[in-house]
């Protein structure tokens, strides 16, 4: 998605008679919906100065112009493009653009510097390595690009920062990022009007842009699938912005812990989708080849079934496991006894270890102990059984206990559900989790379907399975797990009697990549910590709708269900006290399940009254958006814009 689109003469145009502000607040509100005036007002600066930039007559008139294009997949946006032609090779250059006025170099991490931004001093990623990651990423995602041979041409330009001898900005520490892509700063516009005119001596010729903008997205990579690569250090996930200042904190902290034998807590929050389980990763293969003594960590079953199977044949099982570890496994640990423990949806820990869980104190409280610096990566909002204890106070308790220095930290950039932290908001709102601004908004496509019969449901999502193995159906816990029939997938564990519909809870740990198991449905245990392309999730009777509210209500959940094991010796001696524990817990459960999609999520319900009001909401969604379209032919601010 473009907010705007134009040739470079009609975008000087539009500068010089001062429309494009108007322009560009009319596009964001019709395609976004999320804006003011003074928020577009803040580019106008930069974009003022683009257009000095692009009033050179050796720069075509009909080259494109575009701005604000949306990276497929995130949250994030390239500010401004030009595309064209250099007389034998189509070409578009991305222009980062940035108001800093100074920067630091920060020598301990590679492509981080610290700037003036946000209303304080902050580590961000270089301008440079940020323009070119995020060329790789639409090379990565566009097929067209690719097909094509379109190539991208990265460069940063900061028109108010002012270069000195020997800066920072250019030092000899970030010269490959540099070489990837050029910065530009003030007083130097010659410079990159050459770099321009270098790759666009001639207009777009074959709709470069729009060939960006409509390019067939190629299938997401997910972390189960990437894995083995990662591990034989391959590149496999790019990260950009926060994701790669962490990554970099953290590599940093961790060798800092081990030169200085001072006990170190880092401790990441993101929702879903925002890249926690890939840094994990990466960092797990950084660390482990500088020679440290590092362990993933995860309570979830799932991705460790999951990872081990993807593995097999290229590691030994040995080294599989001690790569990769339960979070029971550290109950008679030493002090120190790793260097580094990297632990994945930190929200599941639990207190006590071992089947019967007798075993140990409390696993936050091991796993510090255990190691010199500990990651916790954590979403408080994705604790899905009452034995969930893993928060950041609890963490920061320990940490404290063993004089542990603490650094916190959050990851916002959204990776999954098409990028949208829209959909995310709008979906907490949705359930009632918390009042968003996302009412009836979803920030920007993301194909979310109800469906009034599940046979229909699952035949999509069999369908769309059959284009590469990633999609799934999922179902609340209100159905019972059998251990009779567990290896039938003809024994339909779920049914849907009022609509002839049957399906078996999934029959392997690692039903997520076996292409049969598509005619199965995951639980909240199989699924949370994987990810699809696309997911269909069956909302059983714990989940209802009446009087205007979402209820919850735990005794709908199966006897087989751990997730809220003890409620009912809690409800008969405390009712509330049960409600209150498990409201929160169904809740989270339906949250995660419906994240677990990166482009789709369709829903079916058992209770009637809730799927008229999902379908309600929808609605207002559908509506406001047009509403808003409408809008934008009316008089805004005693002004006609069309």
């Amino acid at each position: 998605m473009i907010i705007y689109e134009s040739t470079k003469e009609q975008f000087v145009d539009d500068i010089v008679n001062e429309v494009l502000i108007d322009r560009l607040y009319n596009s964001y509100q019709e395609k976004i919906g999320r804006t003011s005036k003074n928020e577009i007002r803040s580019w106008e600066n930069s974009l003022q100065r683009m257009s000095n930039v692009m009033q050179d007559d050796e720069i075509p008139n009909d080259a494109a112009v575009a701005i604000e294009f949306n990276i497929p997949n995130t949250s994030k946006r390239v500010d401004f493009l030009i595309a064209g032609n250099d007389g034998n090779q189509d070409h578009v250059v991305i222009v980062e653009l940035k108001q800093w006025e100074s920067v630091e170099k920060i020598a301990t991490r590679d492509g981080i510097v610290k700037t003036y931004v946000g209303s304080a001093n902050r580590e961000v990623t270089h301008p440079s390595y940020q323009a070119w990651s995020y060329a790789a990423l639409i090379e990565d995602f566009n097929e067209n690009v690719q097909q094509q041979e379109i190539q991208l041409k990265p460069c940063a330009y900061l028109h108010n920062y002012r270069k000195a001898e020997n800066d920072p900005l250019t030092d000899e520490h970030y010269k490959d990022h540099l070489e990837k892509a050029p910065v530009f700063t003030k007083g130097e516009i010659q410079k990159l009007r050459a770099f321009i005119k270098k790759f666009i001596r001639k207009g777009d010729q074959n709709q470069l842009i729009y060939q960006i903008e409509n390019g067939r997205i190629r299938p997401s990579k997910s972390l189960q699938d990437a894995l083995n690569n990662m591990l034989k250090g391959n590149e496999e996930f790019i990260m950009i912005d926060e994701q790669k200042v962490f990554f970099e904190e953290a590599l940093h902290l961790a060798t800092e812990a081990l030169k200085t034998d001072t006990k170190q807590v880092m401790i990441v929050e993101g929702g879903p989708g925002t890249g926690k389980s890939v840094l994990a990763i990466n960092l797990l293969v950084k660390l482990i080849d500088q020679g440290l003594v590092t362990m993933y960590v995860t309570k979830n079953a799932a991705p460790r079934n999951i990872y081990s199977t993807k593995l097999k044949g290229d590691f030994k099982k040995s080294h599989i496991d001690n790569l990769f570890k339960g979070s029971g496994s550290f109950t008679e640990v030493e002090d120190n006894e790793f260097d580094v423990l990297i632990i994945d949806e930190a929200h599941r820990l639990n207190e006590k270890s071992g089947l019967f869980r007798n075993k140990g104190e409390n696993q936050v409280k091991e796993l510090i102990k255990g190691s010199k610096f500990t990651l916790f990566f954590i979403d408080e909002n994705q604790k899905v059984t009452l034995s969930d204890i893993g928060s950041v106070d609890l963490i920061k308790q320990y940490a404290t206990e063993y004089n542990a220095e603490i650094i916190s930290c959050q990851l916002t950039s959204q990776f999954r559900c098409d990028g949208s932290d829209g959909y995310i908001a709008w979906l907490d709102d949705v359930l009632q989790i918390r009042n968003t601004a996302n009412m009836h908004d979803l920030g920007m496509d993301y194909d979310i379907r109800l469906y009034d019969d599940p046979n229909e449901m699952l035949a999509e999502i069999e369908k769309l399975n059959r284009k590469n193995n990633k999609s799934r159906v999922m179902a609340g816990y209100c159905w019972e797990w059998p251990k009779k029939n567990r290896q039938d997938v003809n024994h339909h564990d779920i049914t849907i009697p009022e609509h002839n519909f049957g399906i078996s809870w999934n029959i392997e740990n690692t039903w997520a990549i076996e292409n049969s198991s598509v005619r199965e449905a995951g639980c909240i245990h199989t699924a949370q910590g994987l990810e699809f392309d696309y997911v269909g999730v069956i909302i059983g009777d714990d989940l209802r709708y009446e009087n205007g509210e979402i209820i919850t209500d735990h005794t709908k959940r199966a006897k087989t269900d751990q997730s809220l094991r003890g409620i009912k010796g809690i409800a008969k001696k405390d009712p509330e006290e049960a409600q209150l524990l498990a409201d929160p817990i169904i809740r989270n459960t339906y949250r995660t399940l419906m994240t677990r999609g990166q482009k789709g999520c369709f829903v079916y319900c058992t209770d009637s009254a809730l799927q008229v009001y999902l379908k309600e909401r929808l609605e207002k969604v559908t509506y406001y958006r047009r509403k808003r379209e409408e809008s934008l032919y009316l008089v805004d601010e005693g002004e006609e814009y069309r």
